[in-house]
C-alpha cells in the first residue's frame, strides 16, 4: 500500500475516534458516536487510528446527518488535510492503481465491496496481481509501510512524491516503498534462507479471500496464467540469480490451502509444480529451510498437497511399457517439488549431522576397464550417491532421527503400483542426465519397489561377472566359473566357508559379485536358491553361538552385539559381514538378530547415547536417569569418568573415559560429556577393530551397490532379515495350486486349517520346511508366491518341498487328522538335501 492510501485510511479511524459517524445508535465501540465510546484526545486519538489500521478495525459509514455537517466545516484538524466523500477511498474505485497488494490493501478492497455487495472488483485486482509475477515478487512484503509512523509526515502534498519514490525504489531494491528501505546486505548474509515475504499476513489475506468463492476462480485462473511464464523465466533467464527475491512467488502460491481441491488438480497445480522444479538447487535449499520453520500443520499440508496430486495424476492415466510415468511430466515435477518437503521436515526433526563414521575411499579396480572394453562402463558408474539438494543442505536422511513427518507417509502407494523398475533401473544408471528415474527420489519408494531396483542392479553384476569370466576362459583356454561356488561340510561349514571365502576376496574380489552356488559335501541337492538359504543359516547359528564367544546375547532384548573381547581374529567377523552382503546380493533372507545401530553404523554413522535404547536398554535407562537427576550428582552418584564392565571370562575390566578418569567427578555441569564418553566407548570404540572387519566384509560385497542411497537403515534391516510379522491370510491369498489342486479341494481347505491352527513355532518351522527361511519377506508373506502341488493320492509318506522355489508337495491325505500328523512330523525332522 502507497504513503496516500494508507493516509486516507488512518484519518477515516481517526475522525472516526473524535468526531464519530454521526449515527445517534451506533454501536462500534472505537466510533466517537457509541454511547460507551471514552472521549480521547487528539494525541490519543491519532496513536489509536494507528493500531486500528493495523488490526484492520471495523469503520463506520458516515451517517447522513454527519455528511451534511461536513459539508460546511472548517479543516482546521490536527491532520491538517482536506477530506470529501470521496476521499474515503482514495483509489480509483476500478483500484487500477494498485500495482501489488499489502495485507492493508486486500482488507480495505474487501471492505469496499462488502460496502458494494459486489465483489468484481476484487476478483479484478486479484486475478490481475497474482498473475503477474513482478507484481506478486513485490506484495506482502516485510518492508511495507506499517502503521508506525507519525501521523504529521502523512502531508497532502506529498502523495506524489511518496508514489514515485515506492515505485522507484520497488524496481531497484524490491522493496515496496521507502518507508522501510531493508538493508540489503546484512539480511541476506546473515540467514541465507531468510525471506522478505510475511508470511503471516499472507495467510491471513488467504483465510479471508478463500472464503468468497468468486475469488477461488480468480486464483486458478491467475496461477494458471502466471506459471508458463516464470517457468520461461527461470529455464531461459535465469533470474533467480538476479533477484531472489524471485523465490516470493513460490512461498505466496504455495500458502494457499486449497492447492489439493480439484480446480488446481487438474492445470495450475501442475503448472505451479513444473515451474517450481526449474528453481534452481540454491533455491530449492532456501525453500526447504524456509518450510522447515512453519511447524507441522503446514509441512504436513505442503507434503499432502504435492502427494494428492501424483496420486490424481497417476490414477487418471494409465501407463504401460511404452507410455511410462517416468515420462509424466506432472508426476516427475510434483515428486521434484515433494523432495523439498521431505527434507523441510527432515531439518524440523530431530538430527545428527555430526557422528560419521570415517569411509574408507574406494580403491580403483581393474575391472572398470574390463567394463570399459565391453561397453558396460555406465552401468556400472555408481550413481548419484549424493543428491544436489542434499550436498546443498548439508543433510541427508541418515542424519535423522525423528524426521518431523515419519518417512512412510511420503511414500506413494499409487506411483509404486505403476513404476516400472527394470525401465527406471535403466534410467537411474545409464540415462540420468536426459530421462528421470524415480530412484533419484527414493523416499517416495517402498521397500519392496526399491528392493527390486536393488533385485536388477545385483542381477546386471552378476550376468557382467559371468560374461567376464567367459572372456577370461576365451583367451586363457581355461573352464569358465560362472558362479560363486562353494562347496562346504555340514560338520565344518565355518572354516570351510571361512577359507574359501578369504581366498576368493584375496585373490579374486571380483568373484563375490557372481551368483551364489552352494554344495554341501556329500548331499545331492542342485541350489536353485534353497542350498543357500540352508548355508546362510547354518553359518548364522554357529557364528552366533554363545559358546564361541564373538558376540554377546541380550535376554531381554533378544538381540546380540559385538565382543569386545572376543579371542576371535578378525577374519570371522569379516565372514559375517561378507554373509549379510551376501544375503542381500543373493536375494536371501536371514535370521540375524541386531539392534539398528549395527545397521546405522553399517550406513556411516557413528552409534551414539540414543542407540543405546535398543542396542544396551539397562545401561540407557541408567544414563537417563542420571541426566534426569534434580540432586546433587557428584556427591549422591559418586561417579567418576572411570568406567567398568566383563570380559569374555565375567572379568571387571576399568576404563577411562579421560585421561586420569578416576580422578574426575562427574557432577552436573560434565555429565552429558560422560554419557556422550561413554556411549562413545560402549558403541564405537571398545569394538572398533571387530565391526571394522564386519563392515569391510559388508563392503566387498556392496561397495558398488545403489544399497547405501537408495536404504535408509530399517529399511536395510529388513532388506536383510525380513519381516518378523507373519501374516498367514496373506499368503492363503496369494497361493497357487498345481498338479489337479485348487483352493475348493477339500485337502487344501483342511490344509489352511491346520496351518492357522499351529502356533507361532510350528508356523515357523513351516515356513522353514518351505522356503528355506522362517521370516516373511520384503512386503509381508503376501509376496511369496507359494505353490502346493499334489503329490500322489492318499500315503504314507511325508509331504516335501523345494525351497528353491517355494514349492510344497502334499499328498492326498485320507483325512484332516492324518494330514496333521504327517505335516507336523515333515517340518520337525527336515533337514538335509536330496534329490526326489
Amino acid at each position: 500500500m502507497n504513503r496516500a492510501a494508507a493516509k486516507h485510511l488512518i484519518e477515516r479511524y481517526f475522525r472516526q475516534l473524535t468526531e464519530g459517524c454521526g449515527n445517534g445508535d451506533c454501536t462500534n465501540e472505537f466510533c466517537a458516536s457509541c454511547c460507551n465510546f471514552q472521549p480521547l484526545d487528539n494525541n490519543s486519538a491519532a496513536a489509536k487510528a494507528l493500531e486500528l489500521f493495523k488490526i484492520n478495525a471495523k469503520l463506520c459509514n458516515p451517517h447522513p446527518s454527519k455528511k451534511e455537517s461536513d459539508s460546511s466545516a472548517n479543516d482546521n484538524t490536527h491532520l491538517d488535510s482536506k477530506m470529501s466523500d470521496t476521499d474515503l477511498f482514495p483509489h480509483k474505485e476500478d483500484f487500477s492503481d494498485v500495482h501489488y497488494l499489502t495485507e492493508n490493501t486486500v482488507c480495505m478492497i474487501l471492505s469496499f465491496c462488502e460496502e458494494k455487495g459486489d465483489y468484481s472488483a476484487l476478483v479484478r485486482i486479484i486475478g490481475r496481481i497474482f498473475s503477474n509475477a513482478e507484481a506478486l515478487v513485490k506484495s506482502f512484503r516485510k518492508d511495507e509501510p506499517n502503521a508506525t509512523e507519525n501521523l504529521d509526515s502523512l502531508k497532502p502534498s506529498d502523495d506524489d512524491k511518496h508514489e514515485k519514490q515506492s515505485e522507484k525504489t520497488s524496481e531497484s531494491m524490491g522493496a515496496s516503498s521507502a518507508a522501510a528501505l531493508p538493508d540489503e546486505g546484512s539480511n541476506e548474509m546473515s540467514d541465507p534462507c531468510e525471506v522478505k515475504v510475511d508470511i503471516c499476513a499472507v495467510r491471513r489475506v488467504y483465510d479471508r479471500l478463500l472464503a468468497i468463492d468468486q475469488v477461488e476462480a480468480a486464483l486458478v485462473n491467475a496461477l494458471i496464467y502466471l506459471t508458463p511464464n516464470i517457468e520461461l523465466d527461470l529455464e531461459y533467464l535465469d533470474v533467480y540469480e538476479t533477484n531472489p527475491d524471485y523465490l516470493n512467488i513460490f512461498i505466496i502460491v504455495m500458502e494457499n490451502t486449497n492447492l489439493h481441491s480439484p480446480e488446481y488438480l487438474e492445470v495450475a497445480l501442475p503448472q505451479f509444480c513444473k515451474a517450481m522444479s526449474k528453481l534452481p538447487v540454491t533455491a530449492l535449499a532456501r525453500l526447504s529451510k524456509l518450510w522447515s520453520r512453519y511447524g507441522l500443520p503446514h509441512i504436513r499440508r505442503m507434503m499432502e498437497t504435492f502427494q494428492q496430486l501424483i496420486t490424481f495424476t497417476v490414477v487418471s492415466n494409465e501407463y504401460d511399457g511404452e507410455n511410462l510415468v517416468n515420462d509424466d511430466e506432472t508426476v516427475v515435477a510434483a515428486t521434484q517439488c515433494l523432495k523439498v518437503v521431505f527434507y523441510a521436515s527432515i531439518q524440523a526433526g530431530d538430527m545428527d549431522v555430526e557422528h560419521n563414521e570415517e569411509d574408507d575411499e574406494d580403491e580403483e579396480s581393474d575391472e572398470l576397464t574390463l567394463h570399459e572394453l565391453l561397453g558396460e562402463e555406465r552401468l556400472y558408474k555408481k550413481g548419484p550417491r549424493v543428491d544436489p539438494l542434499e550436498k546443498e543442505l548439508g543433510v541427508r536422511p541418515i542424519d535423522s532421527i525423528k524426521p518431523l513427518i515419519p518417512f512412510e507417509d511420503f511414500i506413494n502407494e499409487s506411483l509404486n503400483e505403476v513404476v516400472e523398475m527394470d525401465k527406471d533401473f535403466t534410467f537411474f544408471k545409464v540415462n540420468a542426465e536426459t530421462k528421470f528415474s524415480f530412484q533419484s527420489c527414493p523416499f517416495i519408494l517402498s521397500v519392496i519397489t526399491k528392493s527390486q531396483g536393488l533385485y536388477y542392479d545385483n542381477r546386471i553384476r552378476m550376468y557382467s561377472e559371468r560374461r567376464l569370466t567367459a572372456l577370461y576362459s576365451m583367451v586363457q583356454g581355461q573352464q569358465p566359473n560362472p558362479y560363486l561356488k562353494l562347496k562346504v561340510r555340514r560338520d565344518h561349514i565355518i572354516d570351510d566357508a571361512l577359507v574359501r571365502l578369504e581366498m576368493i576376496s584375496m585373490e579374486n574380489p571380483s568373484d563375490l559379485k557372481k551368483q551364489l552356488f552352494v554344495e554341501f559335501e556329500g548331499e545331492q541337492g542342485v541350489d536353485e536358491g534353497g542350498v543357500s538359504k540352508e548355508f546362510f543359516q547354518l553359518v548364522l547359528e554357529e557364528i552366533f553361538n554363545p559358546d564361541i564367544g564373538m558376540f554377546t546375547y541380550d535376554d531381554e532384548t533378544k538381540l546380540f552385539w559385538f565382543n569386545s573381547s572376543s579371542l576371535e581374529n578378525e577374519g570371522q567377523y569379516t565372514l559375517v559381514g561378507l554373509v549379510l552382503g551376501l544375503a542381500i546380493y543373493n536375494n536371501c533372507i536371514l535370521d540375524v538378530h541386531f539392534p539398528m545401530v549395527v545397521y546405522r553404523k553399517l550406513m556411516g554413522k557413528k552409534g551414539t547415547y540414543l542407540d543405546l535404547s535398543d542396542s544396551h536398554p539397562v545401561l540407557y535407562q541408567s544414563l537417563k536417569e542420571l541426566l534426569e537427576y534434580t540432586g546433587n550428582v557428584e556427591k549422591d552418584m559418586t561417579l567418576t569418568f572411570q568406567i567398568s564392565h566383563t570380559d569374555l571370562f565375567g572379568s571387571p575390566v576399568l576404563h577411562d573415559l579421560k585421561e586420569q578418569g578416576d580422578q574426575i567427578p562427574v557432577t552436573k555441569e560434565n555429565r552429558q560429556e560422560f554419557v556422550d564418553l561413554y556411549a562413545e566407548y560402549i558403541l564405537n570404540k571398545s569394538v572398533e577393530r571387530q565391526f571394522k572387519a564386519f563392515k569391510k566384509g559388508f563392503l566387498m560385497v556392496t561397495n558398488e551397490s545403489p544399497l547405501k542411497y537408495l536404504f535408509r537403515p530399517e529399511e536395510v534391516e529388513l532388506l536383510i532379515c525380513g519381516s518378523r510379522k507373519l501374516d498367514f491370510e496373506a499368503l492363503e491369498k496369494t497361493t497357487e495350486y498345481d498338479g489337479g489342486y485348487s483352493k475348493d479341494s477339500q485337502i487344501i481347505k483342511d490344509f489352511w486349517e491346520t496351518i492357522h491352527s499351529f502356533g507361532e513355532e510350528q508356523k515357523r518351522l513351516f515356513l522353514q520346511f518351505t522356503t528355506g527361511t522362517d521370516r516373511a519377506p520384503v512386503g509381508g508373506l503376501g509376496k511369496l508366491k507359494m505353490i502346493i502341488a499334489k503329490n500322489g493320492s492318499d500315503t504314507d509318506r511325508l509331504p516335501t518341498s523345494h525351497t528353491c522355489f517355494n514349492a510344497l508337495l502334499l499328498p492326498e491325505y485320507s483325512s484332516k487328522e492324518k494330514l496333521r500328523e504327517r505335516l507336523l512330523k515333515a517340518i520337525t525332522y527336515a533337514k538335509g538335501f536330496g534329490l526326489l
